[in-house]
């Protein structure tokens, strides 16, 4: 970016270096709006920087980023649904479970996935338990310093922190990290309250599987970042999470490649939750609406890279299952 000097040198760089139509004040402005490492950089390539998007004319680029913006002003409400209420779920069973709200208590009598296993892996999970309790003790503390009106009322009372409060605090990856410590039968009871079909869930994962889906697609959201191709995904996903869609849904392979699984994802955990019906089909319209426009401003060649020729059939699918409910 230091040999162009501004945003006339920028077009002239993208009409010269990349052969895209581009000029004129109006272009000259939204070019301004998205800004230069945002927009182009940002929306020119898809997955990974070696796959280049063949744009022909700038208008293709701001329709992706468009679909983008729009796309994630759609699922920011329901992702900070989803992880209000898996918290709250998951709280429930655990206070149940352990007739404490004590986070000590739960932590030395639930907190013990460890001991299902030997040897190295023992110690891994039992490393990863003492892990997930020095953060959460970090966050306390942090959270304390920078008077958190929570943690502040109960250490300035000398008492423990309650288990419900540790959950206000702490980032969803830290919370699925603590589930995923919980011994098997409060992660399975915590699917189960959920309504997630536990005969695919022997390990106890299903849950945390979720949170940590969420997790990434809520923190790309919340900080603008790219979601139309999904390149947010840090890990594999797992595979049991995409048998119990494909077997509840009837929907062929689910693969989280495409962002329209990460739409079905989110529509199938709220409708397990009991989110109103009408409510989860505005949603899968708008996101249709958004995918009908995206088709009729960008070139086949680009479109098909981003929406699959399987998704519609997937949308279809999933938009049966609700008619089932």
């Amino acid at each position: 970016m230091n040999h162009i000097k501004s945003i006339n040198g920028l077009m002239k760089y993208l009409r010269e270096k990349h052969h895209m139509q581009i000029g004129g004040t109006n272009d000259k402005r939204k070019l301004k709006n998205v800004g230069y490492y945002h927009g182009y950089k940002g929306y020119r390539y898809i997955k990974n920087p070696n796959n280049k998007i063949n744009f022909n004319s700038f208008d293709e680029l701001m329709a992706i980023i468009e679909f983008d913006n729009k796309v994630k002003a759609l699922l920011y409400p329901q992702v900070m649904f989803i992880e209000t209420a898996l918290k709250s779920y998951a709280l429930e069973v655990i206070i149940q479970k352990g007739k404490t709200e004590s986070f000590s208590e739960i932590y030395a009598n639930l907190m013990t996935d460890y001991k299902s296993y030997k040897e190295i892996k023992y110690k891994n999970a039992y490393k990863k338990r003492l892990n997930t309790f020095n953060r959460i003790q970090n966050t306390i503390a942090n959270k304390y310093a920078n008077d958190n009106n929570i943690v502040s009322h109960y250490l300035k009372k000398d008492e423990s922190i309650p288990i419900w409060a540790i959950f206000e605090i702490v980032t969803l990856g830290e919370f699925g990290n603590l589930i995923s410590t919980l011994n098997l039968q409060i992660r399975k009871e915590i699917s189960k309250d959920i309504g997630l079909n536990i005969a695919f869930d022997s390990n106890g994962i299903l849950v945390q599987s979720i949170i940590f889906m969420i997790k990434e697609l809520r923190n790309a959201i919340a900080h603008n970042n790219v979601v139309f191709d999904t390149r947010f995904r840090e890990r594999n996903t797992n595979k049991a999470l995409h048998k119990v869609i494909e077997n509840d849904t009837k929907i062929q392979k689910i693969s989280f490649n495409g962002i329209t699984d990460y739409i079905i994802l989110v529509s199938y955990i709220l409708k397990k939750l009991d989110k109103n019906n009408n409510e989860i089909y505005r949603n899968i319209n708008d996101y249709l609406k958004y995918v009908k426009n995206l088709k009729s401003c960008i070139s086949k060649q680009i479109y098909d890279q981003i929406i699959f020729t399987s998704d519609e059939q997937k949308i279809n699918d999933f938009i049966n299952f609700l008619r089932k409910k």
